[in-house]
């Protein structure tokens, strides 16, 4: 809703600024770029594997061997056409009616519908500010029944920014291991997008034996700013992998041959810029972060990674507006935040949690004071 009342009120002559974006607003690196184009000029531009070509789950193989210590083997790998659809086919073909699925708060939106849409249950456990926004083991243990089938875990998290320590996910993998039954879906999409000198580390890095059970999702999108050119990819256990290649074969079938030849450049060629975005947004953060802990009556966590902000307006839920309207939801906040200053972010409500709203610092700083400075002066007319 906030997003189509946004493009409405620019359309219409606004100066709107928009906080919403999901995507690096870095350009691709010229080498994926270069490799695309050769790819092209070299006419590999049919048709490939259902599951992905050879030479790019090797370079996927060696990404994981080299960063996270994880072995796999060819038929151990999917590529798709995008992180979401690994998440998608990996849950559509596991999932039958009245399984449930494990879903942290706040979340990415799409993990729930995908569950429903299987015939599933989304079962959501709370990750309240206080802890971080993370899972904590209790409740997940409180969650677990004889019919979950799926953990789901993204971190850092979109849209909290909440990251695990080794130690933190053990105490996870430990619940695990006493739940047979429960498989894992470790989302490492922003695994390089991390702050404050923080070593990643996947689940199964951390619990080896979860192995036959867990299914590793990352892409080059976030990473190396390739949002548009749709490359994800799962690594887990090959008998899930197959079943996950069969149901793409009769949907997508293959992602795009040129987008495969690009992302192999990303994975195996320099890696500056990661480093280089990285440090930029955690400049940003910082920025950002200072400015919304300024503002009377908002709160921030300082995001651990990710590249979106994820503050409190709980003390302004009950409050008015120069208009007369209650500030009810995250929903009224925000939106008295585009009406009144002209700045669109997202309520907390689409991510399964009220009283926060989201801000991405995927802009430029000049953006990014601007945008802070709207929020004061929204914030300074509720009564």
């Amino acid at each position: 809703m906030g997003r189509q009342r946004a493009r409405e009120l620019r359309v219409g002559g606004r100066d709107i600024v928009s906080l919403t974006t999901g995507e690096p607003d870095f350009d691709t690196p010229e080498h994926v770029k270069e490799a695309a184009i050769r790819a092209m000029a070299e006419g590999q531009t049919k048709y490939t594997d259902p599951g992905g070509t050879p030479e790019l789950k090797e370079a996927i193989r060696g990404k994981l061997r080299h960063e996270n210590a994880l072995q796999y083997a060819q038929d151990e790998i999917v590529v798709s056409t995008g992180a979401k659809q690994v998440v998608f086919n990996a849950i559509m073909s596991t999932v039958e009616e009245g399984d449930e699925v494990i879903v942290p708060a706040p979340y990415w939106v799409s993990y729930p519908d995908v569950a429903r849409l299987a015939g599933g249950a989304p079962v959501f456990v709370d990750c309240p500010g206080e802890a971080a926004f993370k899972l904590l083991p209790e409740a997940l243990e409180r969650a677990i029944t004889p019919r979950t089938k799926w953990l789901v875990i993204n971190a850092p998290n979109n849209p909290s920014g909440a990251f695990y320590t080794r130690e933190e996910l053990k105490a996870l993998t430990d619940v695990l291991m006493r739940h047979p039954q429960v498989a894992l879906m470790s989302d490492d999409i922003y695994e390089h997008i991390r702050y404050d000198g923080r070593e990643f580390v996947t689940a199964l890095q951390v619990e080896p034996r979860l192995r036959d059970r867990t299914l590793v999702v990352n892409g080059v999108s976030k990473a190396y700013a390739m949002t548009g050119w749709r490359i994800g990819y799962g690594a887990g256990p090959a008998a899930l992998i197959k079943a996950m290649i069969k149901l793409q074969s009769q949907s997508t079938s293959n992602p795009c041959s040129i987008s495969q030849a690009a992302s192999i450049a990303a994975l195996t060629g320099p890696q500056g810029s990661v480093r280089e975005n990285t440090r930029i947004f955690e400049q940003r953060r910082d920025r950002v972060f200072d400015l919304l802990n300024a503002i009377p009556g908002l709160s921030a966590h300082r995001p651990e990674g990710a590249f979106y902000a994820f503050p409190s307006c709980k003390t302004f839920l009950g409050k008015r507006t120069p208009k007369g309207r209650t500030i009810e939801t995250s929903d009224d906040f925000v939106m008295h935040l585009l009406e009144s200053q002209n700045l669109a972010a997202l309520p907390g409500s689409v991510y399964g949690v009220e009283g926060y709203f989201r801000l991405s610092v995927a802009a430029s700083t000049s953006e990014l004071e601007e945008g802070c400075a709207r929020i004061a002066r929204a914030c300074a007319e509720l009564e």
